[in-house]
């Protein structure tokens, strides 16, 4: 039973990641790329978690889930700063 929640899970994320993916090939905003792999990241650690013996609460699965959601707050942060003064032109010589 646990195999199949996993599972229902890994097609969540991949199905949101695919979505974002898809938003960022028609943008090209750098906020979808980065939420695609986080959850393309997270569905991948979900497969891992349905393929092996080992429970889901394990620490190798912990420090995935913080790197995806790290990326999805890097990614947020990024959207949110301010843009960049352009140089001042350079006088003629």
């Amino acid at each position: 039973m646990d195999q199949l929640l996993s599972g229902m899970i890994a097609m969540g994320f991949a199905v949101a990641g695919v979505f974002f993916l898809r938003f960022w090939r028609d943008t090209r905003d750098r906020l979808f790329a980065m939420f695609a792999l986080s959850f393309l990241v997270m569905a991948g650690s979900r497969i891992a978690v349905a393929l092996s013996d080992q429970p889901a609460a394990g620490t190798v699965q912990y420090w995935v889930r913080f790197v995806a959601f790290g990326l999805i707050l890097f990614a947020v942060l990024d959207k949110n700063r301010p843009p960049r003064a352009a140089p001042p032109p350079s006088p003629p010589a």
